[in-house]
């Protein structure tokens, strides 16, 4: 039987890196090469040996080997079940709290908007058209978006995290790492295990499982996870709570073995959630303005205008208030299924490993996008947003020995196939009409806004003014309806009703991905090893996309371009209404685009083992991430708006939307010591990003950028106003982004019963200077921020550390349990565009876990919580939809002078917050026998 530690939370301080102690795993039968199948020569421990001075090496997957992780010459993170229980661990999110490396966030969704960074690089996940640059991998098979992690994982066996690009053996979009999550497996032996778990916030999370033999052949594992618990945000306009749980898991395993050489393990798992998740608070509101001597703090004239039309604005941000329109929602309806099979047949000289899977993922989404009570833009939440993937994956690996045992080969194929839906329906509001008069006015006549009026305006003052200045007379053309109902009727539209619905757009993309492989290592010595690897991966992409709206105004308006009508050009009149650009005629259907890239990736390791307990290695590895569309209709402005149909090709205007893919080029030079009760491991990481991919909200839209920067200086042109300018020849483009640094563990196991663990990990992440796009084309004025500045969520120093101690304390063999881990950052910048506003302050998070334990694990009972001194940190802030603009760092500019393009002498952008997790705390029961 099993033996396993039951632990209780209080807290003490310090965080989790890997456990010692290794996971049992069942004996008997063939052991497969792939970890998501077995562990060669793992033995099953007792409670003794687990606690003792020395509990014997990790065995990982890393390299498709099962091989010691002390023997692995690369930087990874081997997290054992015991470590994810004591920690607490239930979705990859929280495995930042056990890896010093990593960071998992999530934003406006936690099914659809997951971010994982390794080293401070990740992929901004709100965008489905972008894949991540950390990949995830679940018992050997590919999951596409960081998203699809964040949910119940049921029964683990462990979690590798692999640190640096892994291109060779694991393929595209692993530019930046990779988690990889074994679930436990079926086991010949009987076993059953429950778990009850109740806490505040009204948590209630029931777990079971149960594996064992049919006969001695097959062996069968059943798992399931049911996780409800009410949101840390309050709705102050209905009193319902946001941001909650109501999920679950179930996973079914077979594992067929008639004999030492062939295995099949079958799995199958099928998870939902219908949540309201993610709502936002807002950080504190506020106004910068050019004073004599600098900037001066003022009032946020948009939070007081806002309030004055009946807005409730709680910028109290860690009060967890929000304020929701009535009607309104944040649906997070996810379904997600899926089934694998694994084949291993040893044929005696080789060993030939089959991985076939199939995944579908629908996410029903909707949102109050304006996030507060006015009624602005929105997504219904009746189905009409929703993204879908189905994936189909084969991975064949054939490996074995040569060379008298000197070559240790592996050659492998990898073939995949996606189709991807996605459906948007964003929609103005029935404030909308009211809140665009406000902001219209405030630009060109301040005297005439008067929000406790139905249109925002002051007749009077409006009809004054409309009596000398052409343009004021053409917004008052309709008594009643001055703004936008009066400039519908100038415009020959009818000024009564909504203006506007919105739009409906359905993109439908397709993919392709082959990939040959092979991953060797010569034994030149006894102890010195040359690892070399290659992939060659082709990748395919084809898009349709049909984008339709009703935007009438929108459309009329650009059809004043160039006319010598007084509303020709007004600026203000051209982005309150075209806030979402309009297709040419309401409706436009562009096909068959398609992109096409061929890479190829690989890696060069030189390892030396000068004694049994030292490891040393230098490695090159090329890491890449895939190429695709930016899955939005705001990549099209510039091809879209007031273009006839026939004016340009599908092809034309799809191109806008693509993206290059991007390429890590990572040195590391590393050591590792596995002394008795002690190891040590320590890299050192220098990486270059070329075509980095950046995707950023702008308030209202996604748009993407790939990053690069010119070896010749631009003249500050990178860092200006000014759109077009700072561009470089394709002949001078370097990578745009570097990374580089160094990582420290510790696993110490001084006495028997107690574990200490220590991580950290110094990444100096930043951009270059002399930035530039694509190709060498100038950056978008959006992201002046951004040069010789860190990557948003990267921090300069993350450390972990954990104890644990856990005494027998009667002769019958129960235990006690003292467990506490923590995590600190330094200062990082949350949002992607670098704004100084979206900074969020060093914080530490601890938890903290006691208990007892029955003989063999049979019984326990803990005591946990978690972010135990309830510290209070951003995951993410953002630009408030169509909420002011301009930030602190374009006013301080442009006191500056005029030379850079800095022009606003106010900034009155109100940002929202997506938050951590406050303090839980609850209770656990266990049984397992």
């Amino acid at each position: 039987m099993r033996k396993s530690i039951w632990l209780l939370s209080a807290g003490l301080f310090a965080i989790s890196t890997p456990a010692f102690a290794q996971t049992d795993t069942d004996q008997g039968g063939a052991q497969p090469t792939d970890g998501a199948t077995a562990e060669a020569g793992a033995v099953e421990q007792t409670a003794e040996q687990a606690n003792s001075a020395d509990a014997g090496d990790i065995v990982v997957t890393a390299t498709r080997r099962n091989e010691a992780l002390s023997d692995v010459p690369l930087a990874v993170s081997a997290i054992t079940a015991q470590t994810l229980e004591n920690s607490g661990v239930a979705d990859i999110r929280q495995l930042t709290q056990v890896s010093p490396s990593l960071l998992v966030s999530s934003t406006s969704s936690e099914a659809g908007a997951g971010v994982a960074r390794i080293r401070g690089i990740g992929t901004v996940g709100d965008n489905p058209g972008l894949e991540s640059s950390v990949a995830v991998f679940i018992d050997g098979v590919y999951r596409s978006r960081t998203g699809t992690g964040l949910t119940e994982l049921g029964q683990i066996d462990r979690i590798e995290v692999l640190r640096g690009p892994q291109g060779t053996l694991f393929g595209r979009n692993a530019s930046a790492g990779l988690i990889s999550i074994i679930t436990a497996k079926p086991s010949f032996k009987r076993q059953v295990n429950a778990e009850l778990t109740v806490g505040n916030y009204d948590l209630r999370r029931v777990e079971v499982g149960a594996t064992g033999a049919l006969n001695d052949a097959f062996a069968i594992r059943a798992d399931a996870v049911y996780l409800k618990r009410d949101g840390f945000l309050t709705d102050t306009i209905s009193g319902r709570d946001v941001n909650n749980r109501d999920r679950y898991l179930v996973r079914l395993q077979g594992l067929y073995r008639p004999n030492d050489n062939f295995s099949f393990r079958l799995i199958g798992d099928y998870s939902k959630r219908d949540e309201e998740c993610c709502a936002a608070t807002y950080l504190r509101a506020r106004n910068y303005a050019v004073v004599a001597g600098g900037v001066a703090e003022q009032p946020s004239s948009i939070a007081n205008l806002e309030r004055a039309l009946g807005a409730t604005i709680n910028d109290d941000t860690y009060a967890r208030k929000v304020s929701i329109t009535p009607g309104r929602d944040f649906r997070q309806d996810v379904k997600d299924y899926g089934v694998s099979g694994e084949i291993v047949y040893d044929f005696g000289g080789a060993e030939l490993t089959s991985i076939t899977a199939y995944r579908y993922n629908n996410y029903i989404r909707g949102q109050d996008a304006d996030f507060n009570n006015l009624d602005i833009i929105y997504r219904p939440g009746d189905g009409g947003a929703y993204n879908k993937f189905k994936t189909f994956t084969q991975e064949l690996r054939l490996q074995g020995s040569g060379l008298n045992d000197r070559l240790d080969w592996l050659v492998g194929g990898y073939l995949a196939q996606e189709e991807l839906t996605v459906a948007d329906n964003l929609s103005y509001g029935a404030d909308y009409e009211r809140y665009a008069n406000c902001l219209l006015f405030s630009s060109i006549l301040p005297s005439a806004v008067l929000p406790t009026s139905p249109t925002c305006l002051n007749a009077a003052v409006v009809a004054q003014a409309a009596a000398v200045s052409p343009t004021i007379a053409a917004l008052n053309s309709v008594p009643g309806r001055p703004g936008l109902g009066s400039l519908a009727a100038t415009l020959g539209l009818s000024p009564t009703g909504s203006l506007a619905t919105g739009l409906n757009d359905l993109y439908e993309q397709k993919s392709r991905n082959f990939a040959i492989f092979t991953h060797n290592i010569f034994s030149l010595t006894d102890t010195l090893k040359l690892t070399v690897g290659a992939r060659y991966t082709r990748e395919r992409k084809t898009l349709d996309v049909t984008l339709t709206d009703n935007n009438l105004l929108c459309r009329a308006l650009t059809s004043l371009n160039g006319t010598t009508n007084p509303l020709a050009g007004l600026q203000a009149l051209q982005q309150l209404p075209c806030v979402i650009p309009s297709a040419p005629g309401g409706s436009l259907t562009l096909e068959n685009g398609k992109r096409t890239e061929s890479k190829l990736s690989g890696t060069v390791v030189l390892s030396w083992k000068p004694s049994e307990d030292v490891l040393t290695y230098a490695s090159y590895s090329r890491g890449y991430k895939a190429g695709g569309y930016n899955l939005d209709r705001s990549g099209l402005t510039r091809t879209l708006v007031g273009t006839a149909p026939g004016g340009l090709t599908s092809a034309s205007r799809l191109s806008q939307l693509e993206f290059k893919p991007e390429i890590n080029d990572a040195l590391e030079v590393g050591v590792k010591y596995n002394g008795r009760g002690i190891d040590i491991n320590v890299a050192a990481f220098h990486q270059l990003f070329r075509d980095f991919q950046l995707n950023t909200f702008n308030g209202l839209n996604f748009f993407v950028e790939n990053i690069n920067s010119c070896k010749k200086y631009i003249n500050g042109q990178d860092s200006d106003n000014f759109a077009g300018n700072g561009a470089c020849s394709k002949d001078d483009l370097r990578s745009g982004v570097r990374s580089r640094g160094v990582e420290f563990e510790l696993f110490a196991r001084p006495v028997t019963d107690v574990s200490v663990n220590l991580g950290a990990t110094w990444a100096n992440t930043r951009y270059r200077s002399n930035l530039v796009g694509v190709d060498g084309r100038g950056l978008s004025p959006a992201l002046f921020q951004l040069p010789g500045r860190r990557l948003s969520n990267s921090s300069e120093l993350a450390v972990t550390s954990s104890l644990a101690f856990s005494p027998r304390i009667t002769d019958s063999g129960i235990r006690a349990l003292f467990y506490v881990d923590a995590r600190h950052s330094t200062p990082f910048n949350t949002g992607s565009d670098l704004d100084l506003e979206k900074v969020q302050s060093a914080y530490t998070v601890v938890n903290g876990r006691i208990g007892l334990t029955g003989p063999n694990g049979l019984w326990g009972v803990e005591l946990w919580a978690q972010n135990l001194l309830n510290e209070d940190y951003l995951q993410v802030a953002f630009d408030a939809t169509l909420q002011g603009s301009d930030t602190f760092r374009a006013v301080q500019n442009a006191t500056q002078g005029p030379g850079r393009g800095f022009t606003a002498t106010s900034s009155n952008q109100l940002f929202g917050a997506f938050l951590g997790e406050p303090r839980t705390y609850g209770v656990t029961l266990r049984t397992r026998f």
